[in-house]
């Protein structure tokens, strides 16, 4: 089972590095999310990005993001979750763990952050990829000025769950350039 989750890994995270902007019109949208989204991938576009699809507000989670963020379910079954998230410009989320499996974020737009605890934030950029092994505290999110978006890759069982953690600090965040 662990060789066909890196086996799928491998091939959505080739697949993001390739041109996707016929996925940006695939977002699903209702008639009052449309300005928004537009806005958003207009501001990426405008940065050189790509732009995968925003998908709806996240609002599911939204104690645990500093600002506005956006989700995109990519896959979901077979064993594996992919989502693409959207994060508006300084939206980041609080430190969190995942249990039962690792996370593999893939920069595919705009630049972020992430975090291991211990360890000094990293810049996110397309083309960027990061395993966050299993039981590792983490962060991540947009830059203080940029959208940003990543995929999610993680493998779906009854035995995996997240623990949200603290908010990162405020003081911390704002010395990143």
């Amino acid at each position: 089972m662990i060789k066909n989750f890196y086996k799928k890994i491998a091939l959505i995270a080739a697949l993001a590095t390739m041109t996707v902007s016929n996925f940006a019109s695939a977002a699903v949208q209702t008639e009052d999310e449309e300005v928004p989204v537009k806005q958003i991938e207009r501001s990426i576009k405008k940065s050189g990005f790509k732009v995968f699809p925003i998908g709806k507000p996240n609002v599911g989670y939204a104690k645990y993001f500093t600002g506005k963020s956006y989700l995109y379910p990519m896959e979901n079954g077979n064993g594996i979750n992919v989502a693409n998230v959207t994060f508006e410009p300084g939206c980041i989320n609080n430190w969190h763990i995942h249990h039962g499996t690792c996370q593999i974020l893939v920069g595919v737009g705009g630049v972020g952050w992430y975090q291991i605890w211990g360890q000094e934030p990293q810049k996110m950029t397309p083309g960027v990829s990061v395993t966050i092994p299993e039981g590792v505290k983490h962060w991540h999110g947009a830059s203080k000025d940029s959208w940003f978006q990543h995929l999610s890759i993680m493998q779906e069982s009854d035995e995996v769950s997240t623990e949200w953690l603290e908010p990162v600090d405020e003081a911390e965040y704002a010395k990143l350039k």
